[in-house]
């Protein structure tokens, strides 16, 4: 399987400016984690990445506030915003928070989730200067869903980081 080659250039420039970037995930169950992780060299890049399927381990592991999860549930741009700010900071490098930290929730279908259509998902972004959340409305079946989810995710990442994400190819 060749690399995406939107994540081929952001995996290069990360690496050109010495950046990492730390994934959490819910929706897309590690997709986006192994869309970077195909391109050879992330592993100088690429934190990790947690797959926080189940709402309670946003919490424990990502840091997620647990009222807000019980308040509004985990389809929410703030859940998408402490989600990429828990991933930067806790799958910390020798101590070292990453330099960006994403993340995406949202419902996959085919039912609703939490009130949400399916296709209702939000991507969430952390540095150093701050979070925030983009929301998306995607349409098709389950797997199209996911696989739209982490084309987005690799589009917004190549937009924070001034990457060509290749629309005009």
């Amino acid at each position: 399987m060749s690399p995406h080659p939107l994540a081929v250039r952001i995996v290069a420039e990360l690496a050109r400016r010495g950046e990492r970037i730390a994934v959490a995930e819910s929706l897309t169950g590690g997709l986006l984690t192994s869309a970077l992780v195909d391109v050879p060299g992330a592993s100088a890049v690429v934190s990790g990445g947690v797959v926080a399927y189940a709402t309670p381990l946003k919490a424990a592991l990502l840091g997620v506030d647990p009222a807000l999860l019980a308040e509004r549930g985990a389809i929410d741009g703030d859940v998408a915003r402490q989600m990429a700010e828990g991933a930067r900071t806790r799958l910390a490098v020798d101590s070292a928070p990453a330099d960006h930290g994403v993340a995406t929730t949202g419902a996959a279908g085919p039912d609703p989730q939490d009130g949400h259509a399916p296709g209702t998902v939000w991507l969430g972004y952390a540095d150093a200067a701050g979070c925030d959340a983009e929301l998306l409305a995607l349409s098709g079946g389950r797997d199209d869903i996911r696989r739209a989810a982490v084309e987005e995710a690799l589009r917004m990442l190549a937009r924070r980081l001034g990457v060509d994400d290749g629309s005009r190819e």
